[in-house]
């Protein structure tokens, strides 16, 4: 019972020690605390690695947003103009209108293609091809 008392009592204290630490690192100590808070009325801390890495995520979606839509915009056979790329963490999501199965194909094969490309997501939907009404001029031709 004595040992499992004293690995508890180590683990305790060594998790007091690993908190002053990072109190000291992240300038947690009530003084600063303090004065920021007389100065700007908040605390705010934020991970330089954690917030560099947002950055840097962010800054290589909108390449590869602008990366596939450049594509999309310069095959002839897709509407690019139709078609929305969203990109977070490397996994895009096309959305809008195309005209047939195969282009979803195609624009997510572009898509596919881009590197940095984790995953493709596609709510592309297909255009429904209106039929004239029947009384209409053009319903009227197709059945003379």
């Amino acid at each position: 019972m004595k040992s499992a008392s004293n690995q508890i009592e180590g683990a305790a204290k060594s998790t007091g020690d690993t908190i002053e630490q990072k109190i000291q690192e992240l300038h947690l100590n009530p003084q600063e605390i303090k004065d920021e808070l007389a100065r700007t009325g908040e605390v705010v801390r934020r991970k330089a690695h954690e917030a560099g890495q947002a950055i840097s995520s962010a800054t290589a979606d909108a390449r590869l947003t602008t990366a596939i839509k450049a594509k999309l915009l310069t095959t002839r056979d897709l509407p690019g103009l139709d078609i929305s790329v969203n990109t977070t963490d490397g996994i895009v999501t096309l959305s809008g209108a195309v005209n047939s199965v195969q282009q979803i194909s195609k624009a997510m094969a572009l898509a596919m293609d881009t590197e940095g490309v984790r995953q493709v997501i596609s709510t592309l939907q297909v255009r429904t091809q209106k039929q004239p009404e029947p009384s209409s001029p053009a319903a009227q031709k197709k059945s003379s």
